[in-house]
Formats: structure tokens, C-alpha cells, sequence
């Protein structure tokens, strides 16, 4: 079981938040499948997600998505992934 808490920042203040809980073991081959699901609760497109993001993640427990790793246009500057703890 696992959490990530995310939410969007605009002027480094939290404008959304949403914890998402799995009951399953985390695994980064399903980093995209959480982090659609994430999205599409917070009612945000879903970013390109590099190496990087999944390596930072998984080593640090944060992940940063800026407005560069967008297609569409947001509404915040920065969309950050969190580990909330088991």
C-alpha cells in the first residue's frame, strides 16, 4: 500500500490537492498509470513524463512537473508528486 500526495502550485501556493491511495505495492513501470489517475482527479492534463521524473521519484520521493512539461495550457506552475507515507 502506498500514497502520493499531489498538488499544484501557482506563486508556491497550493491551488489543488488530492492524496491518492493504492492498495497494491508501488512499482515505476505504473508511474504513468498513477499519475494519469492523479490528473484526471485534479481535472489536469497529463504531463510528459521523462527519466528523470520517475528516477526523482523514486529516489527522492518528489516529483516536480513544470508548466514546460505540458502540452496544453495550465493554470499553476508546478504540478509536485509527494510520497504520503504507507
Amino acid at each position: 500500500m502506498f500514497k502520493i500526495w499531489a498538488k499544484t502550485l501557482y506563486n508556491h501556493k497550493i491551488t489543488r490537492s488530492y492524496v491518492y491511495h493504492s492498495a497494491d505495492k508501488f512499482n515505476a513501470d505504473d508511474f504513468l498509470y498513477y499519475l494519469t489517475d492523479i490528473c484526471h482527479e485534479l481535472d489536469v492534463p497529463t504531463p510528459v513524463i521523462l527519466k528523470s521524473h520517475v528516477y526523482n521519484y523514486c529516489m527522492f520521493n518528489t516529483a516536480k512537473f513544470r508548466k514546460e512539461d505540458f502540452v496544453e495550457q495550465v493554470d499553476f506552475d508546478t504540478l509536485q508528486l509527494e510520497n504520503a507515507g504507507d
